[in-house]
Formats: structure tokens, C-alpha cells, sequence
């Protein structure tokens, strides 16, 4: 007991000092009242803070409504359990992947209105409809929403598929439709209370990302004028330190307004929850499995229809409005992917090298922290998730640039394994946390050591959680787009940093191969990651083998 104190004591010092520091830089950069009052001065910044308040509050409540409407129709059931295998696909499509996929649907010369074209429309120009990077925000929304929903389902899957919660809750809804209650009103006053509060970190993640994104908002967001992200993102980008000191400011006051949206969210979802116990909403639900199920459907086929987008686009030489598909096919893009051996070797390398630290890290915690030290630890450790990713990155940097580590490697990975240690211990926790503790008390009475039930038992059972932990670890180091580039000193590149610049170049066809090379990779890894923890059986021979 005491070596297993004292090792979490080294983890939890490794891991916090980083975070301690980076969040202390991070402090020092809102000490300077010049930049403040030139900020103040800004037009574009009250325009751009108005934007980025509307398109993050829009999207999280819509992401937050949708989520809960479809948990309410598909648990239990087999509508639940198909989502449940979709949603590991859906998380492993990068945000700006995604968006330039959405964008190549939905844009004025997209494949949706090539589609509408001939029979709804008549057009043979492409139409000056602002349907994609719309100065209102609504393209940026919609994105936000589509990623969004599968990961508050995620998160409330790790406890939905928990045996022993899914049998509780299972039992809590039949107890509550035996007494009359309807379906949506056993889950508004049974499981809802219950499973609000363990999604209130992921929602707050959620309302954050909304905010605060910058990957996403330079792909399908506005442009004139642009998200306060995208606004402070140039700033820092910049050569002047003022610029940067404006930048600097301009972070902190998407925290300020994460902080007062949270606040807000949280009192109106009390009020809600209250005025939803008083009403007696005892109202049948005919078709609610089959609206569910279309919901599901509408939602996977939008995922399908993106990544056909982008492996379309990938291949496009001439291809004129309104034909439906190009005019000639080429492979130049895929020949400069291919050529670009460098920015794949460094993709693989961080995302591997990142996401197993991650989970080394995250086995080694859960496996020796005290609760009460799990508990004051995770409040540190999931704080990246809801500081706006500038604030985080800024304060890495200042990091990194203290240690030395600025425009290397190691920097870069310091930064990566950052990032992926909240969600590894997401993805872990559960299942760890669910273990039953006696199966180690029978191997103790037969003799087996720690070290040989780790390795021999428990391990070997947690493998599926183990490898999806490690692949949505991969994935989201795959998706890092501000620590490779800020951090990096542009001297590094990776699939997503060169996706999203040549998007905003205008080169379809590169930024479509590339954004397709970024939704591969995780997909690739989840894949792995379900072989892996595939359930295995003994044959009447002895012998393993596949079910």
C-alpha cells in the first residue's frame, strides 16, 4: 500500500507539475492592461465575440437537446446497442475533417445542390447562396452539432454499458412503466437525474469546444467577420508582440465567457428539471423506437455522405457545376500525400508515442491512487477540456519554452500526451473503476501475486478497454492542429495542420486527400482497437479461437 502511494505521488507529479505550469503561463498573459484597453478598442472584437457566443450556446444546447431526445427513445434496446457500434466510427472522424467534408456537401457548388440541381433547382451556375462559411454562423453550427451529439452519447454509453448500472437501470424503467409512467416520463424522473450529473463534465466540454474552436471555425466557420478563436488565433500568430499580447487577451476572454455560459447553462437546467418534475407529461410515445431509429440512420448516413464527399473531391480533376461527378479523375493529390512521407511518419509517430504514455500513465493511476486522490486529481487533469484550446496551448508554449522544448519533438510530444490524457481516462475509467475487486482476492487465496493476476487476469479482460482507450487516445493526437502548429514552430506538419491549410487555400482535391488520410488513421486505429478486444472462447479441443 505504501509503494502504491508513493508511485501515484511520482504520476501525480508528473503529470500535474506540466499542467500546474502551463496553466500558471497561461495566468501571466492576462496581466497586461495595455492589451486589454487596445482589445477593448477593436470593433471586430465585440462583432466576433457576439458570433462566437451565438454559434457556441446554439450548438451545445441543440447538441445537449439531441443527444438527451435520442438516449430517451433508443435505451434499452436494439436501437441503443447499433448506436453504441456506430458512435466508436463517428468519434474517430476528426472535427476539421468532418467540417471540410460538410462544407464539400452543403456548399454552393457541393454535392447537395449538384444532386438538387437537375431536378429542384435548374441551375447551371453555381448559386450565390451563402449555404457554407455563412457570415450567420449556421454552417459552423451544424458541424459543431453533427460531432458533438455522438460524444455525449459516448460519454453516457461508459455508463450505460456498465452491466451492472445497464441491469439497475433497466429494471428502474420496467418498476416505473408498471406504476403507468410512459416512457419519456420514467426517463425524465428515473434515469435523467441519475445520469445528468456524470455527463455535466462532458457538456461542459462540449459548451467549451463551441466557443472556443478554431480547426473547426477556419473550416466551415465565418470568415467576415470571423469567431473571436479564429480573431485571436491571427493575433497570436503574429509577428508583433502587441499582436500577440491582443491575442493573449482575447483568450481569456473566451474563458470569462465559457465560465458566465456555464453558469447560465446550469441554472436553466435546474429550472428546466424542476418545472419537468411538476408537469405531469404523462404522455404516451407511439413511434418513439422508430423516430429514434430514423434519427440514428439520418445521422450515419450524414458520416457516410461526408467521407464520400471527401474521397470524391480527393480524386477530382475538372468536374464543372452542375455534373454530378467530375468531368475527369485524377490522382495528383494522392501522388503529393504519398510524396509528403515526412508529414505522415510525424502523424504516426506523435499519436503512438502520445496515446501510449497516455495510457501507461492511466493504467499506472487507476491501478494505485487512492479515490480521494483520483478525485482532486481528474478536477486538475480534465481542465484542458474546458479552457478555451488557445488559453491550453498558449500556456504549453510559454511550457515548452521554458524547458527548452520549443520547435522539437519532444515539445511536441509533451504537448500531444497532454491532450490525450483526459480522454484515456475517460475511456478507462469505467472499466477499471467496474472491475470486481474479488476476483483479485481469489487469486490472492490461490497463491498468484499482483503482478501475475495483472498480467494474467485482469489485464487480458480489460483488453477491449485497454485498446479503445489506446485508439481514442491515437485519435485525438491525430486531430491536434494548435499544439503541432503553435508549438511546433511550423517546422513540423501532420495531416491535420496541412489539411486544414489547404482548405484555406482554396485546394480541394489536396485538402481532401489529406482530410480523408486524417479520418483513416483513427478509424484504422478503432479497428485495431475491436479486433483486439474481440471476446474469445475455448474450443471443445482447448484450443482459442475466434467465436
Amino acid at each position: 500500500m505504501a509503494a502504491d502511494r508513493a508511485l501515484a505521488l511520482a504520476l501525480a507529479s508528473l503529470l500535474g507539475a506540466p499542467l500546474v505550469l502551463a496553466l500558471a503561463y497561461a495566468a501571466l498573459a492576462a496581466a497586461d492592461l495595455p492589451a486589454w484597453q487596445a482589445l477593448a478598442g477593436q470593433r471586430r472584437f465585440w462583432t466576433a465575440l457576439g458570433l462566437s457566443l451565438w454559434t457556441g450556446l446554439a450548438s451545445s444546447l441543440l447538441s445537449l437537446g439531441l443527444a438527451a431526445w435520442l438516449l430517451a427513445r433508443s435505451f434499452p434496446g436494439r436501437h441503443w446497442q447499433r448506436l453504441v457500434g456506430w458512435l466508436g466510427p463517428m468519434l474517430a472522424l476528426p472535427h476539421a475533417a468532418f467540417g471540410i467534408g460538410l462544407v464539400l456537401l452543403i456548399a454552393p457548388g457541393g454535392w447537395l445542390m449538384r444532386l438538387a440541381s437537375p431536378w429542384a433547382t435548374g441551375m447551371q451556375q453555381v448559386p450565390p447562396w451563402p449555404t457554407s462559411q455563412d457570415p450567420w454562423g449556421l454552417g459552423l453550427i451544424a458541424a459543431l452539432v453533427a460531432k458533438e451529439v455522438p460524444f455525449l452519447l459516448w460519454a453516457a454509453a461508459a455508463q450505460l454499458q456498465r452491466p451492472d448500472l445497464a441491469q439497475r437501470f433497466t429494471r428502474e424503467l420496467q418498476v416505473a412503466h408498471s406504476l403507468g409512467y410512459s416512457h419519456s416520463r420514467a426517463w425524465r424522473c428515473v434515469l435523467a437525474p441519475q445520469l445528468g450529473p456524470t455527463l455535466v463534465g462532458p457538456a461542459l466540454a462540449v459548451l467549451a469546444y463551441g466557443l472556443t474552436t478554431v480547426d473547426l471555425a477556419l473550416v466551415a466557420g465565418p470568415l467576415a467577420p470571423p469567431t473571436l478563436a479564429v480573431l485571436a488565433w491571427g493575433w497570436l500568430l503574429d509577428a508583433d508582440p502587441r499582436a500577440n499580447a491582443q491575442g493573449a487577451a482575447a483568450a481569456w476572454v473566451l474563458a470569462l465567457a465559457v465560465a458566465l455560459a456555464a453558469a447560465l447553462l446550469w441554472r436553466l437546467s435546474r429550472l428546466a428539471r424542476w418545472r419537468r418534475l411538476r408537469s405531469d407529461g404523462d404522455r404516451g410515445a407511439p413511434g418513439a423506437a422508430r423516430s429514434a431509429g430514423g434519427a440514428l440512420a439520418l445521422l450515419a448516413a450524414l458520416y457516410l455522405a461526408v467521407l464520400l464527399a471527401l474521397a470524391l473531391a480527393s480524386v477530382a480533376g475538372v468536374w464543372q457545376f452542375p455534373a454530378l461527378l467530375p468531368q475527369v479523375f485524377s490522382t495528383q493529390a494522392w501522388t503529393s500525400v504519398a510524396d509528403s512521407s515526412a508529414t505522415l511518419g510525424s502523424t504516426l509517430a506523435l499519436g503512438l508515442s502520445s496515446s501510449l504514455a497516455a495510457l501507461l500513465w492511466s493504467v499506472a493511476w487507476l491501478e494505485t491512487a487512492p479515490p480521494r486522490w483520483d478525485a482532486t486529481l481528474r478536477k486538475l487533469v480534465y481542465l484542458p477540456l474546458l479552457l478555451p484550446p488557445l488559453l491550453w496551448v498558449l500556456g504549453v508554449h510559454a511550457l515548452a519554452l521554458r524547458l527548452g522544448l520549443d520547435a522539437r519533438w519532444s515539445g511536441l510530444w509533451l504537448a500531444h500526451g497532454l491532450a490525450c490524457v483526459p480522454y484515456t481516462l475517460i475511456a478507462l475509467g469505467p472499466a477499471y473503476r467496474g472491475f470486481d475487486p474479488r476476483t483479485e482476492q481469489v487469486a490472492a487465496t490461490l497463491g498468484r501475486s499482483r503482478a501475475a493476476f495483472l498480467l494474467r487476469v485482469k489485464w487480458p479482460l480489460l483488453r477491449a478497454a485497454l485498446a479503445s482507450a489506446l485508439a481514442v487516445g491515437f485519435a485525438v493526437s491525430v486531430a491536434q492542429y494548435l499544439p503541432t502548429l503553435f508549438i511546433g514552430a511550423g517546422r513540423f506538419s501532420s495531416v491535420s495542420t496541412e489539411a486544414i491549410t489547404r482548405a484555406s487555400g482554396g485546394q480541394r482535391a489536396l485538402a481532401s486527400a489529406y482530410a480523408a488520410l486524417q479520418c483513416a488513421l483513427p478509424l484504422l486505429g478503432f479497428a485495431l482497437a475491436a479486433r483486439v478486444g474481440r471476446q474469445r472462447r475455448f474450443a471443445l479441443s482447448g484450443r482459442l479461437r475466434e467465436p
